[in-house]
């Protein structure tokens, strides 16, 4: 059975906690435990062909870590919507105007208004989202997500947001608590768009490049080790072309280990084959 971690792995290093309410997930490896209860330990795995994997420095990678491992515990422990807001007010604050949040904001300054914009808009409460306009959106679910779908744009267009090797590992976590399911081994770049994330299945060693829309309304479901190309697009709902307000959900299936090239459109109700190919691609790679 994978680890609940499984996610965090790179270049040989495995995560581990001491933490109870981590431990407690971590199976069969309470041998691995640290006797002080604060630390945050990293044990080597033997994993072949790691060597050449691009790395941040271990002091950044151990920070890394320890925020994601912070985040996916908080996550866990709080599904209030009020709740989240608050932990993702808190870190976008901190990303974006690299100060901890607090402070009374003056209102009444014509001259601090873009300031204050921006302050506000860092908090999911005071934003929508485009999701929340449709009318087939399961609105306890989408309360409950609103938060982590906003920090899954904004983490994206932060100045951290093009870390490659930390944005792949917060997309997982953060994907653990949006998608209906999400499998190890999955690898989501920069810029990937979601429309609720909860309608959203995900299995072992998928990969979707950046910038592909994943557009969830009906429902997708995404095979193991299929990829998804660059600025690809998904759909699972369509439109009557007479009424375009008038919406059809049709699931979406991606079958295992098939292919969708870079700027290729799949439509809803589709299900692309195992192994299936669609769109155009390099002759070496077909």
């Amino acid at each position: 059975m994978p680890h609940p971690f499984d996610f965090f792995l790179s270049k040989g290093w495995d995560y581990l906690s001491s933490d109870p309410a981590l431990t407690s997930r971590n199976l069969d490896r309470s041998t691995a435990r640290s006797p002080h209860p604060a630390l945050v330990l990293y044990r080597p795995m033997r994993m072949a062909n790691t060597s050449n994997v691009p790395h941040p420095a271990p002091e950044a990678e151990e920070v890394y870590r320890r925020w994601i491992a912070f985040l996916d515990e908080e996550f866990t422990r709080h599904s209030s919507p009020t709740r989240r807001s608050e932990v993702v007010r808190d870190q976008l604050y901190q990303l974006y105007l690299g100060r901890p949040h607090g402070g009374k904001l003056n209102l009444t300054l014509t001259s601090e208004l873009p300031g204050n914009v921006v302050s506000l808009s860092l908090d999911p409460e005071n934003v929508t989202i485009e999701a929340e306009h449709f009318a087939d959106a399961d609105r306890q679910k989408l309360s409950e997500l609103k938060p982590l779908l906003w920090f899954w744009q904004m983490f994206d267009r932060s100045p951290v947001g093009l870390n490659h090797w930390l944005g792949l590992r917060f997309r997982c976590m953060l994907g653990r608590h949006i998608f209906a399911h999400v499998g190890t081994g999955v690898k989501i770049y920069h810029g990937v768009d979601l429309t609720y994330g909860y309608k959203l299945s995900i299995g072992d060693g998928v990969t979707i490049r950046q910038r592909a829309l994943l557009n969830d309304r009906g429902g997708i479901t995404i095979g193991d080790h299929a990829v998804i190309g660059s600025y690809a697009r998904i759909f699972s709902h369509a439109h009557d072309p007479h009424r375009y307000d008038q919406v059809t959900l049709r699931p979406t299936t991606i079958g295992a280990r098939a292919l969708i090239a870079s700027h290729a459109i799949v439509l809803a109700g589709q299900n692309v084959a195992e192994g299936e190919a669609i769109g155009a691609f390099p002759s070496d790679r077909a």
